[in-house]
Parts: structure tokens; sequence; C-alpha cells
């Protein structure tokens, strides 16, 4: 039980964070909100034939999932990263370079 408490105060300080600033939420919600179709389509993919189709599954889900979180139609942020991409190689396409 000692453990436990002393572990609770070393921590006291991000506990209370909320207290503080009314911008930090009481919950994680909609942090796990957001992961859940990620770990879905994980569960889905899990016994897919080839590492590679897994593979270009977790990008498409990792892309569409940043356009949504930006505020990004995920068909037009997926359609601006793969023009961008094949007319410059090596470029990033942030959903902020969208809006």
């Amino acid at each position: 039980m000692g453990k436990a408490i002393a572990y609770m105060l070393n921590l006291w300080d991000g506990l209370t964070v909320f207290l503080d600033d009314p911008r930090v939420p009481l919950d994680n919600n909609a942090a796990e909100r957001a992961l859940r179709g990620v770990v879905v389509g994980r569960k889905n993919h899990h016994g897919s034939r080839s590492r590679r189709g897994t593979e270009v599954a977790a990008l498409y889900y990792t892309l569409l999932g940043t356009a949504r979180l930006g505020g990004v139609d995920p068909r037009t942020s997926l359609r601006e990263a793969a023009i961008r991409a094949v007319t410059e190689p090596g470029a990033v396409t942030l959903p902020k370079d969208l809006t």
C-alpha cells in the first residue's frame, strides 16, 4: 500500500493539472475513440496473408485517421498526398497543408 501511495504522490502534479488549466479534459475518451478504428483494423488484419498487405493497410489507416483528426476530408487528403508523392518524391503532405 505504501508503494502505491508513494507512486501516486510522485505523479500528483500530473494528476491534478486539470485543476489549474480548464483546457485539460478530465478523461481521455476522445483519444480512446480516435484509436478505436486503428485497433479494430489491426485485429481485422492480424490474420492477413502477407506482411506487406498489413503494412499498406496500416499506412492507409494512418493517413485517413490523420486527415480526420486534422479536419480535412480523408478522400481529398489521400488524393493530394498521392499526387504530391508522384510529383515531388519524398514530399510529406500534412492536413494543415490542405486547409
